[in-house]
């Protein structure tokens, strides 16, 4: 793994950006090039072009997925992304050739050049997609635990990382309890450092259910890692890995003195003009679409068409999120609040479609010109779900550290939460958030809202 502006990406990952961009770039240089006279007096403006042209295309194939490392897509669904990719490719590629002063002779032979390109790069896509790594790619994990901690560790390694080869599990000698299968064991007739020079070990990760006691073989831990062996705790690990703090595995001391979580004046103010500028460009290009909306509402069922509901804010601060009303006027007629369903009767018909697109929180681009959210950050909850899950979820109150988003990490790495359990779940992804967020981080996020919106995932 390779953190970026705070972000983990696995080498696996930027390989395959490094490669579309050079394959893109190489296609429309030399097609390009080859139809000038002088080529060396275009050659800076024609780099310029293809950059910029291979970056489009890589912002459209992560915004479809393309380049997540754990996925569920059937090969069908890939496919599909895959000519998407190719429909807006194109038409993108043609664009910003025609906005350009360059003139060809013969601009079929740019056209087939780039077609060629783009489709061999979806078809390296579709095969690196749901072909199984190679090993020089793949990484080899040793878990130095055998109780609880270390099964957990090796039962998500084993359902959520297809890079991953599990070695196998190391135990230690003050470990009363073994949780792990017998097959799993590693033999202790050896030494640390020798089964992890023997088994050509990439990464060890230290989830002891018990450290104190000498329970750490610390002198052979220091060898692995002076022989260039990654030495993890089970808290990074599931940072690096999942891109989420498990609270599980975390504790307070880990998040106060580890690093992450700036909220300086520059991150600030970056973010607050990230949020006016691309907040705007939005409502502009959104408008006609929430118009629409609107209408299709008050046809329907009549009443209001927007939906005011009081939500929790930055440092628990009260406000008023606005949305497209998506069910009947009288869904809590008892007073009481209640988590939405994936079966709600509540919900309008037109309620279900905005609600699959994600429309109904288009209004919501307003609160964000207001200054009371962010683009990106983490969903607000009602003060009801607050007080509740504060109550039942250590570490919940963290997330109101930042302005709650109209998307954010948790809402594009996990489905629709719906339970205290779901919230549970979505808080690990708040938390990551909250300790790593960046401009860059933001981007990403908005990125894969995109494919959210696009393949409709996780809406009710």
């Amino acid at each position: 793994m390779i953190k970026i502006f705070n972000h983990y990406f696995h080498k696996r990952t930027l390989l395959q950006i490094f490669f579309d961009l050079g394959l893109v770039v190489a296609a429309v240089v030399v097609s390009v090039l080859s139809q000038v006279a002088d080529p060396a007096s275009v050659s800076s403006m024609v780099v310029t072009m293809a950059v910029l042209l291979a970056g489009a295309i890589v912002v459209i194939n992560a915004s479809l997925g393309f380049y997540q490392r754990v996925h569920s897509c059937t090969l069908g669904q890939t496919r599909a992304r895959a000519v998407l990719s190719l429909c807006l490719s194109l038409p993108l590629a043609y664009g910003i050739f025609h906005l350009s002063p360059l003139r060809l002779t013969d601009e079929r032979v740019f056209t087939l050049a780039l077609v060629a390109a783009v489709i061999v790069m979806l078809m390296h896509r579709i095969y690196v997609t749901h072909a199984t790594p190679r090993a020089r790619m793949r990484q080899r994990v040793l878990v130095f635990g055998s109780g609880a901690r270390a099964k957990l560790v090796g039962k998500i390694l084993k359902n959520s990382d297809p890079n991953v080869d599990l070695v196998g599990y190391y135990a230690s000698p003050n470990e009363t309890v073994t949780e792990v299968s017998a097959w799993g064991l590693l033999s202790r007739e050896k030494s640390l450092t020798d089964i992890v020079l023997e088994e050509q070990v990439d990464e060890i990760v230290v989830a002891l259910s018990e450290r104190r006691g000498g329970s750490m073989p610390l002198r052979e831990l220091l060898d692995c890692k002076l022989q260039g062996v990654r030495v993890v705790d089970i808290a990074t690990h599931f940072e690096k890995t999942l891109g989420q703090i498990r609270r599980d595995s975390v504790s307070a001391g880990w998040l106060i003195f580890g690093d992450g979580f700036e909220q300086g004046l520059v991150r600030t103010m970056v973010k607050r003009l990230f949020d006016i500028v691309c907040g705007t460009i939005l409502i502009v290009l959104a408008l006609p679409i929430m118009l629409l909306t609107g209408i299709l509402i008050f046809l329907e069922s009549g009443g209001p068409v927007l939906y005011l509901q009081e939500r929790v804010g930055l440092n628990g601060r009260l406000f008023n999120v606005v949305k497209f009303r998506s069910m009947r006027t009288d869904a809590e007629k008892d007073g009481k609040p209640r988590w939405a369903s994936a079966t709600d009767d509540r919900v309008t018909r037109v309620g279900r479609v905005i609600r699959k697109l994600r429309i109904d929180e288009l209004p919501q681009l307003f609160s964000v010109l207001g200054g009371d959210m962010s683009l990106v950050g983490p969903r607000p909850e009602r003060p009801y779900f607050v007080d509740k899950l504060t109550q039942e979820l250590p570490y919940y109150a963290v997330r109101q550290s930042v302005k709650p988003g109209v998307t954010g990490w948790a809402q594009v790495r996990y489905h629709y939460g719906a339970s205290v359990e779901d919230s549970a779940e979505k808080l690990q992804y708040d938390l990551y958030y909250v300790k790593n967020h960046t401009l860059f981080l933001d981007l990403v996020v908005l990125f894969e809202t995109v494919g959210v919106v696009v393949m409709g995932k996780g809406a009710q």
